[in-house]
């Protein structure tokens, strides 16, 4: 199994040691990349997950030029609430000036009040459609091709777009989420299926949606990537995570793994960089060697 890091770009207490911190350890680790959490102006029931957040590409940009050796992703990025070609030239600009190491993770988005305190919400209901014309836009612009684009969303006529990214149009594009379209659109549109919240039974159940989807449309099979949180030590609590003693929390990786997963990106929790590296460092230790 690959693992990446959620860096600690939120909630209350993340700062720039934190991210240093979790990046330094993730390198050093050997672990394949970092990732961000895209969120940017909450309602205030909200506040207490994500009032506090750093943005999420310009946080991979600083910790990336300060570590060369990992990957750089979004787990995800909320496509339908920003501009899809500014979107399109940041992730672009990010791949040329990291040497071709990013990787956009993408999702709908859930939070219809911050669509609205981002001035886009008549986007909300038709998020899905706006996400998959996303896709072929940025494969369109991202291949270098000035032929005009024209979209329910979207209508590009006279224009150029550099520069293109390091990795062209195959600039790998994870799908995040857990419905069915989410499952459809991984297979169809996507490179890789990235889930969060969902458990081995839940994602081992979803597996043959993305492949059937993949299969279906002709399209390779996407790799199979999951978002968890790790809570060593906890015995219960809200929503999944891989809980318990490291041998515990070892079946849950074990059992991602039979489920088709690759990656897990590991979400510990804390924004303390001692905390942070203390919990990386200890499932490093103590869980990885048992999976």
């Amino acid at each position: 199994m690959d693992y990446g890091i959620a860096l600690p770009n939120f909630p209350a207490g993340a700062s720039p040691e934190g991210l240093e911190a979790a990046a330094e350890v993730a390198e050093r680790l050997d672990w394949s990349g970092l990732w961000t959490t895209d969120h940017v102006i909450v309602n205030r029931a909200s506040t207490a997950e994500y009032g506090r957040i750093f943005e999420a590409i310009l946080t991979l940009a600083w910790v990336g030029a300060r570590h060369p050796k990992v990957k750089l992703g979004t787990s995800v990025i909320v496509v339908p609430q920003r501009n899809a070609v500014l979107l399109a030239k940041e992730l672009a600009s990010l791949d040329v000036l990291s040497g071709g190491r990013v990787i956009a993770g993408v999702g709908v988005g859930w939070n219809e009040k911050e669509f609205a305190n981002l001035g886009a919400a008549d986007r909300f209901h038709v998020r899905g459609a706006y996400l998959d014309e996303t896709i072929r836009l940025w494969r369109h612009l991202w291949a270098g091709s000035g032929e005009p684009f024209r979209g329910q969303f979207h209508e590009l006529e006279d224009y150029v777009f550099e520069p293109l990214p390091s990795q062209g149009a195959g600039l790998p594009i994870w799908v995040g989420g857990g419905s069915d379209a989410a499952c459809r659109r991984a297979g169809t549109l996507g490179d890789g299926w990235h889930s969060s919240a969902l458990g081995p039974p839940s994602y081992a159940k979803r597996v043959p949606k993305v492949l059937a989807a993949a299969q279906a449309a002709g399209h390779p099979a996407p790799v199979l990537t999951a978002r968890v949180r790790v809570r060593l030590d906890e015995t219960s609590g809200e929503g999944y995570a891989m809980r318990g003693k490291p041998e515990q929390v070892a079946a849950e990786v074990r059992a991602f793994a039979d489920a088709g997963a690759t990656m897990l990106v590991l979400a510990f929790g804390v924004t303390d960089a001692a905390g942070v590296v203390a919990a990386a460092e200890r499932f490093a230790r103590e869980v990885a060697p048992l999976v």
